[in-house]
């Protein structure tokens, strides 16, 4: 944790956005070197200009081979594209936009210019093609792409893809999109085709989204409750969602009315208003004490109090009884509240977690009775479930989740912070209690876990081969003191690989993962015995990784 986590940015501490501007423009990367390369992790493409790891040249090339991709899946219909306010963000729209029209493909973006949070332009796909109908053909449907590094800090760029199911591409099509960018940019990119464009349609991402969450969200019955609401965009692309949300939904305090209130209505693309986050560096990350610190700050002036990332697609939760609420303890509750209150949803619809996830998750899912879809990390596995409706709710433990509609029909299927935001206030509105006391029952009757992701140092060789790791190669019978039940290298809802390994017992677990960026492995873990027990857990299991990548 360094020193100054949870402080506010000082002018040292901001970046020169006109430099990073420039530098985009000027800088030519060389695929040689591997940080100069495309490489789509699980959320696009990111890198910094500064780095020469995000520039024209990247997003050029990118936009092009996507182009080739979706000719190559015979998608013919129109692209939707939407950026966040980091300020790499508009200059790879406009690159990614004279690529596209010089290729014929019909655009779409914002029709008041302004931001577009992911879970926009998801929605915008899903509800383009379900209007076509289920006997359009494959051909008419509509995709898009994303312009954001998510939470990532100001010097940062993203772009990312989303085929027509409207959530994040998967990795055969971001391995190809991202091979032929890298062919594409080591050629010189002769082959992308560039134009000044010049006829770009229009789409309102914010009425239609806004206007829709009566579908989703009880607003009536948040509007009713009287309570006080807070909405910190962090300066996102949400801001101008939660003006809307309230001005549409009569969220003004009168009469009795509930009140929402956007409490931080800036936008700066150095993020100067930002405390620090836990390493000393500004991100936008509203499942973070120390980047959230101003917000929670100001939790006893609202019942409930939220914030979401730069794109939106994450949520942080915030109640004058119990401060930020952990992840993992916001999805349990989320998940407890939406299976008892939407009957219409199908009675198998199961509930998706990532395998990180809290187990708190798998005991209120077997008091539910329902089935638990455990997957790897990444919400692109949640994507055919929330489609047909077979998995109700999908929610990885670093804040992201959506859910289905009230009548159980696809909302998003892509991450959506906005819409966990506002569940936070329909669980306050109908129950008459804070999230935070919801979590408190379920202590109560499930047991009181501790969890924490920890970082072990680990050369290239080894993350390699950690990735690739099988459960048998775990030679270990107990942990922590009690016996082994689950050695996995697959996930068991779906039966994918999970680019590590995860030990099970009965009241503790431990996940590793080689991180895409930095030397070092995560150990994610959870004990049901208390914090020393999981200190036990994250030394056992940091032996037992070592043991086997020493094999």
């Amino acid at each position: 944790m360094n020193d100054r986590a949870g402080t506010p940015a000082t002018s040292d501490d901001l970046i020169d956005v006109h430099a990073l501007v420039a530098a985009y423009y000027s800088g030519v990367p060389d695929v040689s070197i591997p940080e100069q390369r495309v490489v789509f992790g699980t959320s696009g493409h990111r890198g910094s200009s500064l780095d020469t790891a995000f520039n024209e040249t990247h997003i050029a090339a990118i936009t092009q081979a996507i182009v080739e991709y979706r000719a190559g899946q015979g998608i013919q219909g129109p692209l939707f594209i939407g950026k966040d306010t980091h300020g790499l963000s508009r200059p790879a729209e406009t690159t990614a936009l004279e690529v596209l029209e010089a290729n014929g493909v019909r655009v779409l973006v914002d029709e008041f210019d302004d931001w577009v949070p992911t879970p926009a332009l998801s929605h915008a796909i899903i509800a383009y093609n379900a209007a076509l109908g289920a006997d359009a053909a494959e051909s008419e449907r509509a995709d898009g792409i994303v312009i954001t590094p998510s939470h990532n800090p100001p010097r940062d760029g993203g772009f990312k893809y989303n085929p027509p199911h409207g959530g994040p591409a998967d990795s055969d099509a971001t391995t190809w999109i991202a091979n032929r960018a890298n062919e594409l940019i080591a050629a010189g990119n002769k082959d992308v085709r560039m134009s000044e464009p010049s006829a770009v349609e229009t789409y309102d991402y914010r009425s239609a989204y806004v206007d829709d969450l009566k579908n989703i969200i009880d607003m009536d019955a948040i509007a009713s409750a009287g309570i006080r609401i807070g909405a910190d965009p962090l300066g996102g692309a949400s801001v101008n969602y939660w003006q809307l949300i309230a001005e549409r939904y009569g969220l003004d305090g009168t009469d009795g009315r509930s009140q929402l209130t956007v409490v931080n209505p800036l936008v700066d693309p150095a993020w100067g208003f930002m405390t620090l986050d836990w390493d000393g560096k500004i991100r936008m990350d509203p499942s973070s004490p120390s980047a959230m610190a101003s917000v929670v700050a100001r939790a006893g002036e609202f019942d409930i109090l939220t914030g979401n990332d730069a794109d939106a697609d994450r949520h942080g939760i915030v109640t004058p009884d119990g401060g930020l609420m952990n992840p993992n303890h916001f999805l349990a509750v989320a998940i407890q509240y939406l299976y008892t209150h939407r009957p219409d949803w199908r009675p198998d619809a199961a509930i998706g977690k990532t395998l990180v996830s809290s187990s708190m998750i798998d005991r209120v899912a077997a008091s539910l009775g329902r089935r638990l879809w455990e997957v790897p990390v990444g919400f692109k596995w949640f994507v055919q479930g929330v489609v047909d409706g077979s998995v109700g709710f999908g929610g990885e433990e670093s804040a992201g989740a959506s859910f289905l509609r009230r009548d159980g029909s696809a909302w998003t299927t892509d991450k959506d912070g906005i819409l966990l935001a506002l569940l936070a206030s329909e669980i306050r509105a109908v129950t008459g209690k804070s999230p935070s006391q919801l979590y408190a029952e379920l202590v109560a009757q499930f047991g009181d876990p501790a969890y924490e992701r920890v970082d072990a140092a680990a050369t290239k060789e080894q993350k390699a081969r950690l990735g690739k790791l099988s459960g048998e190669a775990i030679t270990a019978t107990t942990l922590a003191g009690e016996t082994i039940t689950a050695k996995l290298s697959h996930a068991p809802g779906n039966g994918a690989a999970i680019g590590g390994v995860k030990v099970v017992t009965e009241n503790a677990w431990f996940a590793a993962r080689p991180s895409g960026t930095e030397d070092v492995y995560k150990i994610y873990a959870e004990s049901f015995r208390g914090v020393e027990h999981l200190r036990e857990v994250q030394a056992e299991a940091k032996s037992i990784v070592d043991a086997a990548l020493a094999d």
